[in-house]
């Protein structure tokens, strides 16, 4: 099996869990940051390709987005997995994974994860902290990165390629 898991950090929590979950997941593994590169290789060549982003101001990453748009139709032959990296819990954060990832994609995901989030208050921008501190409070870096969420989510994606052909 060969996988792909494709996502974007900005401040490097969603990056933590792309590469967690990567130690976790079965078969040859590539990971890509599309914030620091452009995928060149044709999506073909992977059994399964895994979807990953956080939540800013509401939404998640352009270059995100723009992947699944444009790889819709190819992804939808493969094993998808879908994970997001929030601050939110709950019916909060089921809401936000709803809204930033097509209902196609999720309709055909065989793994779905909500991996919890971290506030680098460290590596934000001035602008970044003075909105942080207003809208939540928080004034220095907090986690909330949940390690089971990512091995849950592995597990499940390991037993459902090895059992879906797409």
């Amino acid at each position: 099996m060969k996988s792909l898991i494709v996502f974007c950090s900005k401040h490097g929590t969603t990056a933590k869990a792309a590469h967690m979950l990567r130690k976790q997941i079965d078969g040859d593994v590539i990971v890509v940051n599309l914030q620091k590169t452009q995928l060149h290789s044709d999506l073909e060549i992977f059994d399964s390709v895994i979807i990953g982003g956080s939540i800013h101001a509401g939404n998640i990453q352009g270059k995100v987005k723009k992947f699944m748009k444009d790889h819709q139709e190819v992804l939808l032959t493969k094993n998808i997995g879908l994970f997001l990296c929030c601050m939110k819990e709950g019916k909060e954060a089921s809401e936000q994974f709803e809204s930033v990832f097509p209902r196609e994609l999720r309709e055909s995901a065989i793994a779905q994860g909500i991996f919890g989030g971290e506030l680098i208050v460290s590596k934000m921008n001035f602008l970044e902290k003075v909105l942080i501190k207003k809208v939540s409070g928080v004034t220095e870096d907090t986690s909330n990165l949940q390690m089971n969420s990512i091995s849950q989510f592995a597990k499940t994606f390991n037993t459902n390629n090895r059992n879906s052909s797409v």
